[in-house]
């Protein structure tokens, strides 16, 4: 098969939560565990760090990666999902997986998918660690997919388990309540290995040490330990914010640059650095200058991208792939702070989100431009229109994401706001990104 031949099978052939929802969800490791044992279990020979949670488990594994990377290590990164291409899903160094790997991998095992009838994510895990294994990495970040307890990245024993956040999503899956939604997350903490906590959440907290108490794991909540603050404001179309962090009220980095300048970032920070202390006392050699390139330099270091990027400015132009109402709380409260004559949304979201919740909390002084992403689990324009409507959004709908985003940016004067997001597969169809 050709490299397009080989995407059409994986995208058509079995089933893709991002694609199609619930439909695409196999919950469990048995399909897993047959395809990793036939390839000679390759997860058994990486060192990983494992990252779960609602929000914040991309920007934490990309920063690790980052840091990991500047500190001179070979590192593999597995996220998902991705924005333009399959690729981009599996990297090692900042460089996407090779297609040509990729083509010859699913030649050689074609014969055991018909055999096992794996869903597509349990296909990319077997294959992201394969890749790795053979490209024999130092440290590979493992972001979960869904959930965690049955997600397929759940195989592996890691060095350091990282849970972001818990906010309501994929309740149809997860659990209508927080406490639920943690317990599937905590599925990642393993028998005597460390677990960290980003936020401490009173909600969940007890489920973390209940867990960690069973699986006798150390538990750290990383908030309780680091503490970061703005150390200047940033102008709204800055690439960096700076911060000061504390470590138990003592200064730990003092003027410390994090290319990811969204609010939520200083949210998602105290873990990372957790997991960054937790991997020196394992032996790993990661200097202060390593952390701060890795901070200051991650867009270059590992590609990653969607996660409040300026697009243009006069207009400035912004995108995010915030898409779950904790998610669009922090997006509003940025978009709040910004100077501008005009805010333009460019809105689009799936079907199986709690829609008027994250409706509910969006600008009303805003013009909407509704849209839809070219999956089938998008939400049609006009009915997100009429949906927006009936709360007070007043906008129109445009159809198609580059249509909506052409509108908003000719509609915009120069002091006015563009802002483009509600969904990844939203902002993976602009095209200037």
């Amino acid at each position: 098969m050709t490299y397009q031949q080989t995407l059409d099978f994986l995208y058509q052939q079995l089933p893709m939560f991002q694609r199609v929802g619930e439909a695409g969800y196999k919950p469990g490791l048995e399909r897993t565990e047959q395809l990793a044992a036939a390839m000679g279990n390759p997860e058994r020979q990486l060192r990983c760090v494992h990252v779960a949670g609602t929000n914040g488990k991309g920007s934490s594994s990309n920063l690790l990666a980052a840091i990991l990377q500047a500190a001179g290590y070979k590192v593999g990164l597995y996220t998902s999902p991705h924005l333009k291409e399959f690729t981009e899903r599996i990297k090692v160094n900042g460089q996407d997986l090779d297609p040509d790997y990729l083509v010859q991998w699913v030649a050689k095992w074609r014969g055991l998918f018909d055999e096992v009838q794996p869903s597509f994510f349990e296909m990319c895990v077997a294959l992201c660690f394969a890749y790795f294994a053979e490209q024999q990495v130092d440290v590979a970040v493992v972001e979960v997919g869904l959930g965690g307890r049955l997600d397929s990245t759940n195989i592996i024993r890691p060095l350091v388990s990282l849970i972001t956040n818990i906010s309501l999503d994929h309740q149809n899956l997860l659990g209508e309540t927080l406490p639920l939604i943690a317990a599937e997350k905590a599925g990642i903490i393993k028998p005597g290995v460390p677990a960290i906590i980003s936020q401490t959440q009173p909600e969940v907290a007890d489920v973390f040490r209940q867990k960690a108490a069973t699986e006798a794991a150390s538990l750290l909540f990383a908030d309780e330990q680091f503490r970061v603050e703005l150390a200047q404001e940033p102008a709204p179309d800055e690439p960096t914010q700076r911060l000061r962090v504390l470590r138990n009220e003592e200064p730990y980095l003092s003027d410390l640059e994090l290319a990811l300048v969204g609010d939520y970032q200083r949210l998602n920070l105290p873990g990372v650095l957790a997991v960054v202390e937790e991997l020196r006392s394992q032996g790993f050699r990661i200097p202060e200058a390593a952390v701060r390139e890795g901070l200051r330099e991650v867009r270059r270091l590992t590609g990653f991208k969607g996660r409040w990027t300026i697009l243009g400015r006069k207009p400035l132009v912004v995108c995010d792939t915030g898409h779950n109402e904790a998610g669009i709380r922090f997006i509003t409260g940025q978009l709040a702070r910004l100077p501008y004559q005009q805010l333009h949304i460019v809105l689009g979201v799936v079907n199986d989100k709690d829609v008027s919740k994250m409706l509910a909390l969006l600008p009303r002084e805003a013009t909407y431009y509704f849209c839809q992403a070219t999956i089938p689990r998008a939400l049609p324009a006009d009915e997100l229109a009429g949906r927006a409507a009936a709360l007070g959004l007043k906008g129109r709908a445009y159809g198609p994401v580059p249509a909506a985003v052409a509108a908003a940016r000719a509609a915009a004067a120069p002091d006015d706001v563009v802002f483009i997001g509600g969904s990844t597969f939203v902002v993976a169809e602009i095209e200037e990104l």
